[in-house]
């Protein structure tokens, strides 16, 4: 393991861009500060039983909030709104924003997205779960009142993104736009080291992570795409299936080792189930900065403008060649259906 710490390596990669204010660097602290908090109570989950369960309310996707979700929520919150270096922040588990009202909040340049706990039905039976950030620069004036437009913007326009990982050890994955770097947390001295520098994910891997539960759900070049990663022939060996049910987790395997997630659109949840703005956006700009891809079933994920802020789209993301595969099969199918559409319109 490198000897360089989050905060050394935050302050170097600062030194990079000459006239940063350190605004960026601050937001980094607060999220790194706030994992802290998170992972010490995660690792208690089996111990201390008030921490687990449901907390009695439903989030505005209609599913239960678990008592960490709410925890997790606030900790996130409370360190990024105590920076003063942000003017507004979006979560997965509030309805709507939050607006920064105070004098120094509001003159922030940055609002941050987040999922503060994704995965957290899996804590009580001690599976690996994260939090997913986002961080965008405002559109609207500095010293106003942040607004919905400065939340609904393409993944392109991120500035950072990352996730932690509370697994068997806790992991800060984040990107700048300059690469992708991982630290581990080492809980004897309260630190994050640097383990994983200059992250690349392989161009050609062979896992594919889906809930195969709901196969006869997927659209029919899903599908296909599934049966070909079953397959065997001269070309390839079967790709394995490794599917944890906890999006950062199995994204983070994909990341190290190779493959493909698939979250496709079903006949139950015809427009996906992941949430663009939270999930599908931070992970995409991590990917592409990887050297992977992302996209939905109708392009690439870091295009999209999203309508709103609990937006869902499919998602396709990981090694940048089985990508291409099943990006390949999605749009033949788009151009049978249309061919099909004409034939049946003009050659009656």
């Amino acid at each position: 393991m490198n000897n360089v710490t989050i905060g050394e390596f935050i302050v170097e990669s600062q030194s990079n861009f000459p006239g940063s204010s350190g605004e960026l660097s601050r937001i980094l602290s607060a999220i790194k500060l706030a994992s802290k908090i998170v992972s010490h109570h995660i690792n208690k989950a089996g111990l201390a039983k008030e921490i687990l369960g449901s907390a009695g309310n439903e989030n505005i996707q209609g599913e239960d909030q678990q008592k960490l979700d709410v925890f997790a929520n606030e900790k996130f919150i409370n360190a990024l709104s105590a920076r003063g270096v942000i003017c507004g922040v979006a979560s997965e588990e509030n309805d709507s924003y939050i607006t920064f009202d105070n004098k120094v909040n509001k003159e922030a340049k940055y609002v941050v997205l987040m999922d503060p706990l994704d995965g957290s039905s899996n804590i009580d039976v001690n599976v690996s779960v994260g939090t997913i950030f986002s961080v965008f620069k405002r559109k609207s004036k500095q010293g106003e009142k942040v607004q919905l437009e400065d939340f609904l913007q393409k993944g392109d326009n991120q500035v950072a993104a990352g996730y932690i990982i509370y697994g068997s050890s806790t992991m800060l994955v984040y990107s700048t736009g300059n690469g992708v770097n991982g630290f581990t947390f080492d809980p004897g001295i309260g630190v994050f080291f640097l383990s994983h520098p200059n992250m690349k994910i392989p161009e050609e891997g062979t896992i594919y992570s889906v809930n195969e539960g709901n196969l006869n759900q997927f659209k029919k070049p899903v599908f296909d795409y599934i049966k070909y990663c079953q397959s065997e022939d001269v070309s390839k060996s079967p790709y394995s299936a490794r599917y944890i049910g906890s999006l950062v987790a199995d994204f983070h395997r994909n990341l190290l080792k190779g493959g493909i997630y698939m979250y496709p659109s079903t006949k139950k949840s015809p427009k996906g189930k992941l949430r663009l703005t939270y999930e599908c956006s931070p992970l995409a700009f991590l990917v592409e900065q990887a050297g992977g891809r992302a996209i939905s079933e109708n392009g690439r994920i870091m295009e999209i403008i999203p309508n709103e802020l609990h937006q869902r789209e499919p998602l396709f993301i990981g090694s940048k060649n089985m990508v291409d595969k099943i990006e390949q099969m999605l749009q033949s199918d788009r151009w049978s259906l249309k061919r099909s559409f004409f034939k049946i319109r003009f050659c009656k």
